[in-house]
């Protein structure tokens, strides 16, 4: 029986003197990844990357896998998942922020290739924000039942950040302005196939 893989983290210096060796895959949303993604990084969302795993096995046999994503945290969980599957891969250390504020270039397509897009933890913010918001006046003004909407917020707050999970994303990933269109990702997916 063959030992697990274990994923790799690289810092963002290290991952960029190989940046040219490696097959990048950007799990963030669509919007995301159009917001700003490292040089040469295809987008494949990571509820996508099931989808993608016969690709991301050939893409492995041909060279080094690197897994982004804006904080590290859904790499990481891309690649956990890869290395179940026996596609090793390694993920940057802090994700796209971490690049960026080392001073590192982003690509930014062309405005009239993108959707402008939040990045997930704003989305995040504005949503939890919103809700909290929104059952402390309900519970003020029609009922004070609605403060419990409050309440499930902070408590979803607290175990995500005990678990480094976000159900609140998972959920926003799934609305359409951050799902992939399917002709992108079919094409993602063919280029891979072409490496």
């Amino acid at each position: 029986m063959t030992a697990p893989l274990t994923p790799l983290a690289l810092g963002t210096d290290q991952a960029r003197t190989r940046l040219h060796e490696f097959t990048v895959i950007d799990v963030r949303t669509p919007g995301e990844y159009a917001s700003g993604h490292l040089p040469g990084a295809l987008n494949i969302p990571l509820d996508h990357v099931r989808r993608a795993l016969p690709e991301l096995r050939d893409a492995a046999r041909r060279g080094d896998v690197l897994v982004v994503c804006a904080s590290g945290a859904r790499s990481d969980n891309a690649s956990k998942l890869l290395a179940e599957h026996g596609i090793p891969a390694a993920t940057l250390t802090g994700g796209t922020n971490a690049w960026a504020a080392d001073g590192h270039d982003l690509h930014r397509p062309a405005a009239c290739d993108t959707r402008a897009g939040w990045s997930m933890e704003r989305q995040v913010r504005l949503t939890a924000g919103t809700v909290v918001l929104l059952g402390l006046v309900l519970g003020l003004l029609v009922h004070p039942a609605f403060q419990l909407l409050s309440a499930g917020i902070a408590a979803g707050l607290v175990f995500s950040a005990l678990t480094d999970t976000c159900g609140m994303a998972v959920l926003l990933g799934k609305l359409p302005h951050n799902r992939p269109r399917a002709a992108d990702l079919d094409v993602t997916l063919a280029t891979l196939r072409g490496r």
